[in-house]
C-alpha cells in the first residue's frame, strides 16, 4: 500500500551560514555539524518561521527530516564572563592581551603593572587553568575568566 509518503532516502538542499549544501534527507544533527564545519563549541540552529524561536539542533545521531533550501545558521557569538561581565566574542580562542583589554579597556595605570588571568568553565580540552602572556586559550559559550592587576613597584 502507498501511503503518498516517501520513505527513500532523497537530497535536498540546504544552507548552513548561508552557504548552499547538498544534504541527504533523513539526516542527523551530527551529519549537519559536519556538512557545515561547524566547531566543536559552536551550536547549530534551524530557522523557524514567525515569532517563535530558532531551534537548536543536537549533535547527535537522532534522524531528522529536512525540507528543500531549508535554512540553518551556527552561533557566531559566544558570551565569555570577565570579572563577573558578559562579554561577546566571535573568537574560538582568546589570547591573554585579549583577555585582559576585555577586563580592562583602559589599563590601570602605574609603573609596572602585571595581570594574572585564570579561567574556569573551559571545553574538555583546557576546563580551567591560567592563561599567561603570550598564549591564548580556546574558549566556549559562558567560560569565566578572572582578571587581576598588581602593581609591582
Amino acid at each position: 500500500m502507498n501511503d503518498g509518503l516517501t520513505h527513500a532516502h532523497t537530497t535536498v538542499r540546504v544552507h548552513i551560514d548561508r552557504e548552499s549544501y547538498d544534504s541527504p534527507n533523513p539526516t542527523t544533527g551530527e551529519a549537519l555539524y559536519k556538512l557545515g564545519q561547524i566547531a566543536k563549541h559552536r551550536e547549530l540552529f534551524r530557522e523557524v518561521g514567525g515569532d517563535k524561536e530558532d531551534e537548536l539542533v543536537p549533535r547527535d545521531a537522532e534522524k531528522m527530516h529536512l525540507k528543500q533550501d531549508e535554512h540553518f545558521y551556527s552561533q557566531k557569538a559566544v558570551t565569555v564572563i570577565v570579572n563577573g561581565e558578559p562579554n561577546e566574542v566571535i573568537e574560538t580562542r582568546l589570547s591573554f592581551d585579549q583577555v585582559v583589554k576585555l577586563a580592562y579597556p583602559v589599563p590601570p595605570t602605574g609603573t609596572c603593572i602585571e595581570f594574572t588571568v585564570t579561567y574556569r568553565d573551559g571545553p574538555l580540552a583546557n576546563p580551567k587553568g591560567t592563561l599567561t602572556v603570550g598564549h591564548s586559550v580556546k574558549i566556549k559559550n559562558r567560560m569565566k575568566f578572572d582578571v587581576t592587576a598588581t602593581d609591582r613597584s
